[in-house]
């Protein structure tokens, strides 16, 4: 039970005072704690395969999990469509009902097929709640719950250029069954778009041989502030993402990947003032529009504020087995997320199945919520002449 308050208090307090956390003190100059934004699920990664690769994902081939990461690449994929469902455990050493769904799915149209429409649902479930009040008694219970729904397009615009956008509807209802004294609170609900570039150059060479640049770029979560009550509203994980990949094809059998992603979270940083007596009187996140507080990211925050880096790897063996590992690393005055990541493929035919580990580190607070936690994706691919066997 004590478990179970801590973390639905834990995520109310992100969504209902978000915006007025006090910042945590650091070492440095410019002192920056976690950076605090309403629907954090929304940058929680939904795709096993980029998960083992230390959460990489920009520049990476195309699958039908771009549309969570780089809705561009989808103009850009050698199949005619496809299809994705992934499974994320949370918090699962403390609680067992507690996961993320995510539901991705894209078709290709148009002249030589240079289009993607796609869609897809990421869902969050908080698992069931039992509420009590201050002296311990019983008040109550709830479902609390979160989605998102996504709708995407892209173009091809040459053999090495793709753009693309993604619509996005955002519903938070995290206090639901709690007590709601005089409509304290209500869910909180937002609208978002995500824009993307992709681009990617194979050179051949020798002997089966050859190697595939790629990168991309993308804007995301970028839209109205959330509100959970009459007097606050709140920041959506805005991020700006940069990615880097590059494919070595060995010969017809072996072939490897290395990739590199940056990501830049562009919400206000904390400031910090005096009170009449010149005494400091800790930091607050300033209530900017969203366009200032974007800004704001760079020109009013410490150099490197909200930054993460992800290193990955892969290699496939004719294209059926895949082995991957990477690393994630988050300054330890913005979260100090710092953890190794593994895992393994499969794909057969049309069929695709990926699982990934996110190995065991930190403690108390500072423990990530998916150590010790095994995700697994699942795709479907298909191309055009897989359609034209069924018919025939």
């Amino acid at each position: 039970m004590a478990k179970r308050f801590a973390i639905v208090g834990l995520t109310m307090l992100t969504g209902l005072i978000g915006t007025q956390t006090y910042a945590q003190r650091t070492g440095v100059d410019g002192r920056v704690g976690a950076i605090t934004t309403a629907v954090p699920f929304l940058r929680i990664s939904p795709d096993a395969r980029s998960g083992a690769m230390g959460d990489v994902g920009i520049a990476l081939s195309p699958d039908a999990n771009a549309q969570y990461w780089n809705v561009a690449k989808l103009a850009m994929s050698p199949k005619d469509m496809g299809i994705s469902v992934t499974y994320t455990p949370w918090l699962k050493d403390l609680v067992p009902d507690v996961f993320m769904g995510y539901l991705s799915a894209y078709k290709k149209f148009g002249k030589e097929s240079n289009q993607a429409i796609s869609a897809s649902l990421r869902y969050f479930n908080l698992g069931n709640i039992d509420y009590t009040t201050f002296d311990a008694q019983p008040a109550g219970s709830g479902k609390p719950r979160e989605f998102s729904f996504d709708l995407g397009y892209s173009i091809r615009l040459s053999n090495q250029l793709s753009v693309g956008a993604t619509m996005r509807y955002i519903s938070s209802n995290i206090a639901a069954g709690a007590p709601n004294e005089a409509g304290a609170y209500s869910p909180g609900k937002a609208f978002a778009v995500d824009a993307g570039v992709f681009y990617t150059s194979t050179k051949e060479m020798a002997e089966d041989r050859s190697g595939t640049f790629s990168a991309g770029a993308v804007l995301s979560n970028v839209g109205s502030k959330i509100s959970y009550s009459q007097n606050q509203r709140d920041f959506l994980p805005i991020n700006l993402g940069l990615g880097a990949a590059y494919t070595y094809k060995i010969d017809a059998y072996n072939k490897v990947t290395a990739a590199l992603d940056l990501n830049k979270a562009l919400v206000p940083a904390p400031r910090y003032y005096k009170d009449v007596n010149g005494v400091d009187s800790g930091g607050y996140i300033p209530n900017d529009g969203v366009v200032s507080g974007m800004l704001g990211s760079f020109t009013k925050a410490p150099p490197g504020y909200g930054t993460t880096i992800s290193i990955g790897g892969e290699y496939w063996y004719q294209d059926q087995f895949a082995v991957r590992a990477g690393y994630f690393y988050e300054n330890k005055n913005n979260g100090d997320r710092q953890y190794f990541t593994c895992g393994l493929g499969v794909r057969y035919s049309v069929f695709g199945l990926n699982f990934s580990y996110l190995v065991p580190s930190g403690s108390g607070v500072a423990r990530n919520p998916l150590s010790n936690t095994l995700r697994f994706s699942l795709l479907f691919d298909f191309d055009k002449s897989f359609f034209q066997k069924k018919e025939g």
